[in-house]
């Protein structure tokens, strides 16, 4: 059923990066629900796998000292979701991959390969690109932190050199204090649907809730790489947190987005979803800030 030339199983970090400075054509497999359609399909039959899904220490989702929270790329969509820690700091997260495939999938897929893909569909991509998630990668040199804007390279190609892996997504405390996000997917159907487009909005407001201190906008599908509106965020800031702020906001991404037509949708349908979605995120973003629009 599954054309593999070999499977290579990893018990931790250092002996992963081993097995693939040794086996420099393999394909790193985690939960396996890309990797192995992939296999069957025919696009990686007889490829050499790596394995890491036995190195326990890449799960869980923590928070370091220094207010960092840190979430191990073998963690499951399911884990992150129900993490007491994102649901008190980084809830639009939680939600965000609570929109991944169904159930069965949430439970085996992970972070780390919804982000190792490269494809501008994956759930989590906008919502971290708004968070302003730094990618913390092991190779044979040793580690180094990698900002998600340098993140992506290109459709489904990241910054990973040769024998690395990313072992954890940190979003680092001054990231997440005080804001509140918002994401929204559109698809044709409201489940097990890959993301037409994806826009992700995050606020933080004065402390009278009435201007915009800072507002970050990530999207997906809206550019061959996810991406952030960062014309849009600039004209934003300083602005009154209110509706005709939102309408601004919706007119100004359109500066910085250029989708694609595919038999999903066309252009021209992308670029008035992205300006209503991010409309939409940011005025519910500044609602859970307690804001009023």
């Amino acid at each position: 059923m599954y054309d593999i030339k070999a499977l290579y199983e990893a018990y931790s970090v250092e002996e992963a990066v081993r097995l693939l400075a040794a086996h420099p054509e393999a394909q790193i497999i985690a939960g396996g629900s890309d990797v192995l359609v992939q296999v069957r399909e025919g696009r990686r039959a007889g490829k050499e796998l790596v394995s890491i899904f036995m190195i326990d220490e890449l799960r869980g989702v923590t928070m370091e000292e220094d207010g960092t929270i840190r979430i191990g790329s073998l963690s499951s969509f399911h884990t992150i979701t129900y993490s007491p820690i994102i649901q008190e700091h980084l809830s639009v997260l939680g939600e965000a991959v609570d929109m991944v495939g169904g159930p069965q999938i949430r439970a085996i897929g992970t972070i780390g390969g919804n982000t190792c893909n490269g494809v501008t569909s994956a759930d989590s991509a906008s919502t971290l690109m708004a968070l302003d998630a730094v990618m913390e990668v092991i190779g044979p040199e040793g580690k180094r932190l990698v900002p998600i804007a340098d993140w992506y390279k290109g459709p489904k190609k990241v910054n990973l050199g040769p024998a690395e892996l990313q072992t954890a997504i940190l979003i680092r405390k001054e990231s997440y204090e005080g804001y509140k996000g918002h994401y929204i997917k559109y698809g044709m159907r409201n489940a097990m649907e890959i993301a037409t487009t994806g826009c992700s909005v995050n606020v933080k407001l004065s402390a009278d809730k009435k201007t915009v201190e800072d507002v970050r906008i990530g999207y997906g599908v809206a550019a061959p790489v996810p991406i952030r509106a960062r014309t849009a965020e600039a004209n934003a800031k300083g602005k009154p947190a209110d509706a005709e702020t939102a309408a601004a906001i919706g007119r100004d991404v359109l500066l910085d987005v250029t989708p694609r037509n595919s038999w999903r949708a066309s252009k021209d349908m992308r670029l008035h979803l992205c300006s209503t979605m991010a409309q939409r995120a940011f005025t519910e973003a500044v609602r859970k800030s307690g804001g009023e629009i």
